[in-house]
């Protein structure tokens, strides 16, 4: 993720539940009053989860210094780029590979004892043309002839298998775990109707992981990353799929749940469920792009300014952090991480498709820490919660 605009699978029950801008104090969560002290020397909260799984931020190079490299180093323990690991970073022209602004994540990283996820090794989003385009120049998508159409199949194949090969042969000392290949389930269900895919159709998927897997070597942790893992039909497609592969020996050893959510939701019941879902099948569980937004979909209407958020959206906010933190502790022998989409509220991709519903205007404020680098309620529910 991201940089894309979704659109989440919403229940009866789900949107029930949604709390809309200028609910009303009481139908508010409450929390105990805490100061707004400055996040740069606020207990740490890696530290709060130490024993049960690493705590991760989504970033950009610009932020690795200054107040936004404060905050990384006393809050997280585990880091993941933000975009400049995506395809059309790493491999933007054939055989041309630039690891420039990766290689400062993985610095920074390795300078501050902390662990590192790469996202991601395959997506059909922010992934250069040529790799879909045959010998001549045509788009594969369109060849008709059998024959070629099988021979554009072998081709995008190596151009997998050279990708992660040289990525992975470049990271595997350095890297933990690998989100190779990221929102390959439709919205609706079935298999994503990508370029990968109607090429290929899932053998991508199976070089992918065979290739990160032979390169990585045997400690390599490999996962397969999607959004909305939470509801049905994606759910239980991503779980066959996962199930499939694996029968076909296919080395995953994870499954990556983005949780871009809401204040109500999903429900915690079906976050619960799904991780449980593919712990059954003998999988690890990272929550890999945690944040929760104020708003419902489409996220209209939306607060213009930080300051017109009312105090209560914040305490809703804030009882809904606890309550998913409460149940990731609870679940942590099935998660090894979770990792928030970002450091602040001052940097946020949910910002973008706030205005793009509102007319240019919009703010959210999907963190626990605001964007003066302060804490929020959230914070404190999460980092105080029994």
């Amino acid at each position: 993720m991201l940089n894309v605009l979704r659109k989440p699978i919403i229940s009866g029950l789900a949107l029930a539940l949604l709390l809309p801008v200028g609910m009303s104090t009481a139908s508010a969560a409450t929390t105990t009053e805490k100061p707004s002290i400055s996040a740069l020397t606020a207990p740490q909260l890696d530290q709060r989860y130490k024993d049960s799984f690493t705590i991760g931020a989504a970033v950009e190079p610009s932020q690795l210094e200054g107040k936004d490299a404060i905050m990384l180093k006393r809050h997280y323990n585990s880091i993941v780029a933000e975009n400049v690991m995506k395809p059309i970073n790493i491999q933007p022209e054939e055989g041309k590979f630039n690891f420039k602004e990766a290689d400062k994540i993985v610095k920074f990283a390795k300078e501050n004892n902390m662990d590192i996820r790469f996202h991601a090794l395959i997506w059909h989003s922010q992934v250069p043309d040529w790799f879909f385009l045959d010998e001549e120049g045509n788009e594969m998508v369109n060849e008709t002839d059998p024959g070629r159409r099988e021979e554009n199949k072998k081709l995008l194949l190596e151009r997998v298998e050279k990708h992660v090969e040289t990525i992975v042969e470049r990271y595997k000392d350095d890297v933990k775990s690998w989100d190779v290949v990221n929102e390959v389930i439709d919205d609706g269900g079935g298999l994503r109707n990508s370029a990968w895919y109607q090429i290929t159709g899932t053998d991508f998927i199976k070089v992918a992981f065979k290739t990160a897997k032979k390169h990585g070597g045997e400690d390599v942790k490999l996962y397969i990353n999607d959004y909305n893992t939470e509801v049905e039909p994606k759910r239980t497609d991503l779980y066959n799929l996962v199930k499939d592969l694996l029968d076909q020996g296919v080395p995953i050893d994870g499954v990556g749940h983005q949780s871009h959510i809401q204040l109500g939701w999903p429900t915690l019941q079906q976050t619960e469920d799904s991780i449980n879902l593919f712990a059954s099948l003998g999988l690890d569980n990272q929550i890999t792009e945690l944040d929760v937004s104020l708003y419902g979909w489409p996220p209209k209407p939306a607060y213009a300014t930080y300051s017109d958020i009312p105090a209560d959206v914040f305490e809703a906010q804030a009882e809904r952090y606890d309550a998913l933190f409460k149940l990731y502790e609870r679940l942590d022998d099935k998660i090894s991480n979770v990792t928030l989409w970002g450091i602040t509220d001052n940097h946020t991709w949910l910002d973008d498709r706030a205005k793009q519903y509102n007319d240019g205007v919009g703010k959210d404020a999907p963190f626990v820490f605001d964007p003066d680098y302060k804490v929020k309620p959230a914070y404190w529910a999460i980092i105080d919660h029994k």
